[in-house]
C-alpha cells in the first residue's frame, strides 16, 4: 500500500497534501502522464536479456580458456607419462631439451633432435620436442 493510498476518504477522494497527490489539484499542477507499464516492462526486460546475454557470453569465453588449458595439461601429463615409462639410460637436466621417440610401442629420450639423424630413424618415429621443468614435469616444445 502507497502512501498516497493512505489519504483517501471513503469514497475514493483524496486528502492529502498537495504535493504527495497522485492527480492535478490545480491549474498550476504539472501534467501527469500515464505510463505504458507494457512498455516499460518490455524495456526492462530487454534490458535484462541483453546483460544477461553479455555475462554469459564471457562466462563461455573463460570456460573455453579453462577448457584449453584442461587439454594442454592432458597432454602434458600424456607425454610425462611416456617419458617416465621410457628407456631412461641418462638423469635429464632442467631447463635441457630433449626429444621423445616411439619405436615398437616403446618410448625413447633422447637429446639428438629428429632433423640431426638425416634421413634413418634409428630411435623411431619422433613424438615430441619437450624440456624438462622444475618440477619435474615435461613442457611440450614441439609436438608432432
Amino acid at each position: 500500500m502507497t502512501q498516497t493510498e493512505n489519504m483517501t476518504n471513503e469514497d475514493g477522494s483524496y486528502i492529502g497534501p498537495a504535493s504527495l497527490s497522485p492527480i492535478a489539484l490545480s491549474i498550476g499542477s504539472p501534467v501527469i502522464k500515464a505510463e505504458d507499464k507494457g512498455k516499460i516492462k518490455a524495456n526492462a526486460v530487454e534490458a535484462m536479456h541483453h546483460y544477461a546475454n553479455q555475462e554469459m557470453a564471457m562466462l563461455k569465453k573463460q570456460a573455453d580458456l579453462i577448457m584449453e588449458q584442461v587439454r594442454e595439461i592432458e597432454s602434458r601429463l600424456k607425454v610425462s607419462e611416456r617419458i617416465y615409462e621410457s628407456d631412461l639410460r641418462f638423469q635429464p637436466v632442467i631447463g635441457q631439451i630433449y626429444h621423445l621417440y616411439e619405436k615398437d610401442d616403446h618410448y625413447k629420450l633422447s637429446i639428438i633432435g629428429p632433423k640431426e639423424w638425416g634421413n634413418s630413424k634409428p630411435m623411431g618415429n619422433f613424438v615430441a620436442s619437450v624440456k624438462l621443468l622444475g618440477d619435474h614435469s615435461w613442457d611440450i616444445i614441439k609436438n608432432n
